[in-house]
C-alpha cells in the first residue's frame, strides 16, 4: 500500500512541479532556469515544514503511510534537483560560468534559507 502511496504522490509532485516551474518560467522568462529554482526552494520549505508539524512529538498525528505519500512522494516528485544538476551543466557547458556559480549559489543557499523557515514555521504552529 505504500508504494501504491508513494506512486500517486510522485504523479501529483511532478504535475504541481511542471505548473510551478512553466509558470514562473512564464512570468520571468527561460534563460534562467527560475522555474527550477523556485520549485527547490518551495520543496525544501513545504518538506521540512511537514516533517517539523508531524513529528512524533509535534501537533499534527500523521500516518506513516501518510507521511511517505507526501514527504516521499509528493515532494520527491515535486522538487527537481536532477533537473538543477542537467541545467547547471548545460550552462557549464555552454561557457556561462556566471549562471553556473549564480545557479549554484541561489539554489543551495535558497534551498537551505526555505529548509530553515519550514522548520521555524512548524515549530511556531506546534507551540
Amino acid at each position: 500500500m505504500v508504494y501504491l502511496l508513494v506512486a500517486m504522490g510522485s504523479a501529483l509532485g511532478g504535475v504541481l512541479r511542471y505548473w510551478l516551474s512553466g509558470l514562473v518560467a512564464g512570468w520571468v522568462g527561460q534563460t534562467f532556469p527560475w522555474g527550477t529554482l523556485a520549485v527547490n526552494v518551495v520543496g525544501s520549505f513545504v518538506i521540512v515544514l511537514f516533517a517539523t508539524l508531524t513529528a512524533a512529538d509535534a501537533r499534527l498525528y500523521v500516518p506513516g503511510e501518510w507521511r511517505q505519500f507526501f514527504m516521499v512522494g509528493v515532494c520527491g516528485g515535486f522538487t527537481t534537483f536532477s533537473s538543477f544538476s542537467m541545467q547547471t551543466l548545460a550552462l557549464a557547458q555552454g561557457g556561462e560560468w556566471a549562471g553556473v556559480g549564480l545557479n549554484v549559489a541561489l539554489s543551495v543557499g535558497l534551498c537551505l534559507v526555505g529548509a530553515w523557515l519550514g522548520a521555524v514555521t512548524g515549530h511556531a504552529l506546534n507551540a
